[in-house]
């Protein structure tokens, strides 16, 4: 089930589902430590006798507040006859998650609308020697284990605290999920449980014949008791709507710092833009490590998560950020990447928000013979992103003490990890994390790095290792004509595997090369390049309802099973997104320049209501599969969209310069 709302402050970060359940609370870290493990917190509607939880009974339209990370969440249920609007958000500088909801009486008698909030915590990521209390001092449910506590309470037009609770077991014989014990319209009123416990709390709200009540409730987070006790006094002194003001006010101000032109893209575009910012600085840790993504549903398939720093991923991120003029954001996250940099001078498969090794699935050992687990791509980008972090910044004390310990690092470790006789990397693990090889867009990548460390060597007036970066991109460049270009079949092929003096090729068709044009690696309107977009575009692009690109051929990850079995793949919004990039760089008028449209506008075709994206879509209907939002996905779309209005300035002031006679 996709993740259609995050709110978040960097510390703290709430996920809901399509059915509007709380799914996911990560603190203190953003994506390491889920205190719900993915568990359901429910919010139930009792009136009349009956009791109705979100679901497939609700009307419901979720979505964010324009400009904000506030939400604005429409429900309604007709046999019910009631409406509720919500609105969510976590603090920008408080730890504390606020809910306001309206509850509109759609019928012409006074009625009684009891609302129930429930809570699965697993606190630690684990329901073993849980404690959940109601605490007298507060009016409020306590949820604690060791240093972590969450404070739940909530308020009224009459009142402040919670007066209807229950903290059961959640777990054991004869045990009753609580939310079904909520379901009578009464809650049990038992007022501590441990080990394995959850809670639920009750809001009993008198509405008028067609009329309107409001309620608050929150959820204050903590290392120790007299912290989260704290928070609630805040949230009672200041209120909870000023805080929710407060926090909406914040972000449209965030979002609208830059003014900028848009060119001739439409309002549909400009907007996915500005909300595909937002979306992203939800999954940014406020100690650097930029998450790929944070949703809990990826764990019941793989046993594993995306809430992990990859290098490729947030390099991406860090890029559009920079170029849309949030420099800023990222500068803690190459402080992170300069911290964990190997002492080979790399960066391993990705890690955890705290900095940590995070799990690895790529052996050590290949043909018997002793590897490095990495995918070189991820060290080389993060120099390039560096680099346009600097174009956009001009920040040289920033960049100062990254220089030795991050750039000249790792470009030095990217010099010497070459194959002696044809120049190229050594083989490593591809950025899809699949195959061991010498891949294209790992060579593309590392040519990029390195020229971004030649760019910051002329800065620092290091002319020779300017040089030097420079001569072994060359020949990086040079390699990719001479070993990984099939003559056959008149385009490059996207891995090779070394076999005597030369490599064999890997002739599977692969949306990576796009990292050919797109990285700079080579220009875009080299013939050799052209032709090969031409069979990406030709043989990923889907001959479905739905369209968008694969990212190759014959690819099973996340395939439906009732799928059309002639299909490359699911499509993908990066891959989608590629072809629109190369697009761009190869345009020279704007009647080019315009080829790249389709592409942005399948991808906000295919976004869900609130503009989150996800990784990949479902081949047939368009729902979303994999994860959900996904960074990578948020971070092309801010990308792309500043490449087409960079290059559409670029091509008017071309076409307005005096003639040279």
């Amino acid at each position: 089930m996709p993740k259609d709302i995050p709110i978040s402050n960097g510390n703290l970060l709430f996920n809901f589902d399509s059915d509007y359940q709380i799914r996911d609370v990560y603190f203190p870290f953003i994506g390491q430590e889920n205190h719900s493990k993915g568990a359901p917190f429910r919010l139930g509607v009792w009136v009349d006798g009956r009791c109705s939880w979100m679901g497939r009974q609700w009307e419901k339209d979720l979505r964010y507040h324009d400009d904000s990370l506030v939400t604005n969440v429409f429900l309604k249920n007709a046999s019910l006859g009631l409406e509720l609007r919500c609105h969510d958000a976590v603090d920008v500088d408080l730890n504390i998650y606020i809910k306001k909801i309206e509850v509109k009486n759609l019928q012409s008698n006074e009625r009684q609308v009891r609302l129930f909030l429930t809570h699965d915590f697993h606190l630690y990521g684990n329901d073993i020697g849980d404690t959940a209390y109601f605490d007298p001092r507060t009016r409020s449910i306590i949820h604690y284990k060791a240093n972590r506590y969450f404070l739940i309470n909530c308020s009224n037009s009459e009142k402040c605290g919670v007066n209807h609770y229950a903290c059961c077991d959640k777990e054991g014989p004869g045990r009753e999920e609580i939310w079904k014990d909520a379901e009578d319209g009464i809650l049990n009123g038992n007022q501590i449980s441990w080990g394995s416990a959850d809670s639920a709390i009750g809001i009993w709200l008198d509405v008028p014949p067609g009329g309107k009540v409001t309620a608050f409730y929150w959820i204050a987070a903590g290392t120790h008791y007299n912290e989260v006790a704290q928070l609630n006094r805040d949230v009672i002194e200041k209120t909870p709507d000023e805080l929710i003001k407060r926090t909406s006010d914040y972000w449209v101000a965030w979002i609208t710092k830059e003014s900028r032109s848009f060119g001739d893209l439409p309002k549909s575009f400009v907007d996915l833009y500005k909300r595909s910012l937002l979306i992203l600085r939800t999954q940014i840790d406020n100690r650097g490590a930029i998450l790929a993504a944070n949703d809990s549903d990826i764990v019941r398939f793989g046993r594993d998560t995306y809430s992990y720093m990859w290098g490729r991923d947030g390099a991406f991120v860090a890029a559009a950020l920079a170029k849309a003029g949030y420099a800023h954001v990222c500068m803690k996250f190459f402080d992170f990447c300069a911290r964990v940099l190997s002492e080979e001078g790399c960066l391993y498969q990705h890690y955890n928000p705290d900095g940590s090794l995070a799990s690895n699935w790529h052996p050590w050992l290949v043909d018997g013979k002793a590897v490095l687990p990495i995918q070189e791509d991820s060290t080389a980008l993060i120099l390039w992103a560096l680099w346009i972090h600097f174009e956009s910044s001009k920040d040289i004390e920033f960049i100062r003490p990254l220089y030795d310990k991050l750039v000249k690092k790792s470009a030095d470790f990217m010099v010497t990890n070459r194959d002696c006789e044809t120049r190229l990397p050594i083989p490593c693990y591809d950025l899809w994390e699949e195959r061991f090889g010498v891949h294209t867009f790992t060579v593309a990548a590392v040519i990029a790095g390195l020229r971004a460390a030649a760019n910051f060597a002329r800065v620092f007036q290091d002319a020779s290792l300017a040089e030097k970066y420079d001569k072994v991109a060359d020949q990086m460049g040079e390699g990719i004509a001479k070993y990984l270009y099939h003559a056959g079949l008149k385009r490059y092929a996207r891995s090779g595997y070394k076999k005597g003096k030369g490599y064999e090729l890997d002739e599977v068709i692969d949306v990576s090369l796009s990292g050919l044009a797109i990285l700079g690696a080579s220009h875009p309107r080299d013939p050799r390049v052209a032709q090969t977009m031409e069979a990406v575009r030709q043989q990923l692009w889907l001959k479905t309802p739905v369209e968008g690109c694969a990212r190759y051929e014959n690819d099973v990850y996340h395939r439906p099973s009732d799928s059309p079995a002639d299909i490359p793949g699911n499509p993908w919004f990066i891959s989608t997104l590629w072809l629109g990039e190369y697009f761009i760089a190869r345009a020279e008028n704007l009647q080019e320049l315009h080829e790249a449209l389709p592409y942005l506008e399948w991808c906000a075709k295919n976004t869900l209501p609130s503009g989150v994206l996800a990784e990949q879509v479902h081949p047939v209907n368009g729902s979303p599969l994999s994860v959900s939002p996904l960074t990578w996905s948020h971070s092309s779309f801010v990308w792309t969209v500043l490449q087409y209005t960079d290059k559409l300035n670029s091509l008017k002031d071309k076409a307005f310069l005096p003639i040279s006679w």
